[in-house]
């Protein structure tokens, strides 16, 4: 029987009919794995001359798709977590300096065999993997693309392509994404306050009017695609986040689809990303997805499939 520790948000709180994580952690129990779970604010490492290890407090859970009475939490423990054979690292962005040092403590300990945790991902390549910043490997993939603070620079993008969208470049769930088009006198106004409350450079692409028939969303596993889902925007919104009111939708892997898939898809295996979620706008690439990719449940409604299964078979596979 396996030992799996979940590294991640509130298990009380999330949405047990929407939540990927759920959905691991479903199958991971019917497949007789024992489950631990734990917040990423517990995670310690111990170090000394003679050695070294990592702690988290966290308990042990059964749980059920069963709303309002989905798990079954077991008492508060301290555990060594190199004593799991896998650990799932699931908890949500933002990717600030925590999140970056949770990946530089899960790396002292990640592999396969003694005092070792199979980590999923691979914290070292979810460290060097910024979700926006890691799609510009692939220039030819995306809409026309930049990472700048410089308000001149991204004036002079603004004059060249019209009609742009601007990103925090570590945000998530659409938080903080606007549309600047060509007449809009908000441009400067929006630079100044995203600069004030950050230190960080901005994401600004050009605007793909495709957006409005959905944004897709592709599961890979092992950089192989298993399937995919479309999100569609709400009426007058242009964010298609099921977090601020996307909806899902049924969808195809078009012959582009699997272009873009088969260009980045060795890179994500042999970086260890096993579990990823790639956005395509239209003809382009525009994210990454490797901190906590969600849609695994949304896709296998739409295909009656059991996606966390694909995931689990290669985890093993590894093991």
């Amino acid at each position: 029987m396996l030992k799996i520790a979940v590294q991640m948000d509130p298990l009380e709180k999330i949405n047990i009919h929407g939540d990927s994580t759920f959905a691991l952690m479903l199958e991971a129990q019917a497949r007789g794995y024992s489950l631990f779970v734990y917040s990423v604010n517990s995670l310690s490492l111990f170090n000394n001359e003679k050695s070294k290890y990592v702690t988290a407090r966290g308990r042990k859970v059964n749980i059920q798709k069963v709303t309002g009475d989905h798990v079954k939490f077991g008492e508060v423990e301290t555990v060594n977590l190199a004593d799991f054979d896998v650990l799932l690292m699931r908890q949500d962005p933002p990717f600030d300096m925590g999140y970056i040092t949770a990946t530089h403590i899960l790396e002292r300990i990640h592999g396969v065999g003694k005092d070792k945790v199979f980590v999923v991902n691979n914290p070292k390549s979810v460290r060097n993997s910024p979700e926006k910043l890691m799609a510009t490997f692939w220039p030819e993939l995306m809409p026309p693309t930049l990472v700048s603070r410089d308000v001149e620079t991204i004036r002079m993008f603004r004059e060249e392509y019209k009609d742009i969208v601007v990103k925090p470049l570590f945000g998530n769930g659409g938080v903080g994404v606007f549309r600047i088009q060509d007449e809009d006198e908000n441009f400067n106004a929006l630079l100044e306050m995203q600069f004030s409350i950050s230190n960080e450079p901005l994401m600004v692409q050009r605007y793909e009017p495709s957006v409005k028939r959905g944004d897709k969303r592709i599961i890979l596993v092992d950089g192989e695609p298993i399937g995919a889902i479309n999100r569609v925007p709400q009426k007058g919104d242009m964010r298609s986040n099921m977090h601020v009111g996307g909806v899902a939708e049924k969808t195809q892997l078009t012959e582009r689809d699997l272009y873009i898939c088969s260009k980045i898809g060795k890179t994500l295996k042999e970086q260890g990303l096993i579990f990823v979620g790639i956005d395509v706008l239209g003809d382009y690439l525009t994210e990454i997805n490797v901190t906590s990719p969600t849609g695994l449940q949304e896709l296998d409604r739409f295909n009656q499939m059991n996606s966390a299964a694909c995931i689990w078979n290669v985890i093993e596979s590894y093991l």
